[in-house]
């Protein structure tokens, strides 16, 4: 089994929102995605979004997407908006994969930090998470409002 992690493009979008639907049902909000391919075109054409795949067998099984955005207290900052691997092939590595190009994309921005959001009963991610040095902020809401 080779794993290949690598740059999304343009016409790897549909999968990835394949992707980001199928991370919604784990987080039990499957019918919030309401985003079309359309909107991730426009997008990823504009520069607004990344994202990196992971592929077994030139099948996608794993993804990041992510945005460059602003710390007022820190600076530059990549900011990590969904972080999936197919359930079926997680323990396997995938997963450091697409972080570790996740954070190696952030130095090459020259980003001072990056920063994502997990779900506080979403057990094996807070322990992934923690055990690359990650450190999770428990004093902050999340605050929206959508339209």
């Amino acid at each position: 089994m080779e794993i290949q992690i690598r740059s999304a493009e343009e016409k790897d979008l549909p999968e990835v929102l394949a992707l980001v639907k199928k991370l919604a049902e784990y987080e039990k909000a499957a019918d919030q995605v309401t985003a079309q391919i359309e909107d991730y075109i426009e997008c990823f054409r504009s520069s607004l979004i990344s994202a990196d795949l992971a592929l077994i067998d030139n099948k996608v099984v794993g993804c990041t997407l992510y945005y460059e955005t602003f710390s007022t207290w820190r600076g530059k900052m990549l900011y990590l908006e969904d972080f999936f691997v197919l359930e079926e092939h997680r323990k396997k590595g995938i997963g450091l994969l697409l972080m570790e190009a996740f954070l190696k994309e952030s130095r090459d921005r020259k980003c001072s930090m990056v920063k994502w959001q997990v779900l506080d009963w979403n057990e094996p991610a807070i322990s992934f998470y923690k055990n690359m040095g990650a450190t999770i902020e428990k004093g902050r809401w999340n605050v929206k409002m959508i339209y």
